[in-house]
């Protein structure tokens, strides 16, 4: 157990609870508003406001799971925000449209995550100045691209109610996803878990995920 990490996950924690999942949820309010949707915004979703997003099931189980993982060395953690409400049929450009809606929470994560980035590769280029710096400041930037990163790639997994799945229905044929859709969106939630779950330690969502992180990672911290 590290436990001179639980502050820093408890900090990166809150910046998600009150700018995190705020700007993924009102992504996806903004660009069903400009492809001709207003359901978020009449719902009062287009907004930054953490309260009109926050869910308490949700919020607390990102806070539970993340600070305790990253307690443990593995920062990974589990929740979400208050959905945020779409008409597909208003949508300009039909499932490429909704495509796009779903899209656009994880590409805000993946942004967040380059903000949080840039910084800290500056600082790990330059360890004269790195060791000015408090430590929390560091643990902090560096957990809080992993979290977004984590977000980014879990939601574009292609398995119902996760965005990825909207992704992969505007690029299947009609008759694929006539087929497949309803199913998944029946059971989606119950192979999610099992993809998490199963085999138990080293989920098979684990072996995913985590290699796309570290990539993504590297990629962007050079480290």
């Amino acid at each position: 157990m590290d436990l001179e990490l639980i502050l820093p996950a408890a900090i990166v924690v809150a910046i998600m609870l009150l700018v995190g999942l705020p700007v993924h949820e009102f992504s996806h309010a903004l660009v069903a508003f400009r492809l001709g949707d207003g359901t978020a915004k009449l719902f009062g979703r287009l907004t930054l406001n953490p309260i009109a997003h926050f869910d308490p099931v949700g919020g607390t189980l990102l806070a539970l799971t993340f600070i305790g993982s990253a307690a443990t060395g593995s920062a990974l953690g589990f929740g979400w925000a208050k959905p945020t409400p779409v008409n597909p049929f208003n949508l300009a450009g039909g499932r490429r449209g909704e495509a796009m809606v779903a899209a656009a929470g994880p590409i805000s994560n993946l942004v967040l995550a380059i903000a949080g980035a840039l910084p800290l590769r500056y600082l790990l280029a330059n360890p004269e100045l790195a060791t000015q710096i408090p430590l929390i400041v560091l643990q902090v930037l560096d957990l809080f691209v992993e979290i977004n990163l984590l977000l980014m790639v879990f939601n574009l997994i292609p398995i119902p109610p996760l965005d990825g799945s909207k992704v992969l229905f505007a690029f299947l044929d009609r008759r694929t996803e006539y087929q497949v859709r309803p199913f998944l969106e029946q059971y989606g939630f119950f192979i999610l878990l099992a993809v998490l779950i199963f085999p138990p330690g080293n989920s098979i969502g684990s072996q995913i995920i985590s290699p796309i992180i570290r990539a993504f990672y590297s990629l962007l911290v050079g480290v």
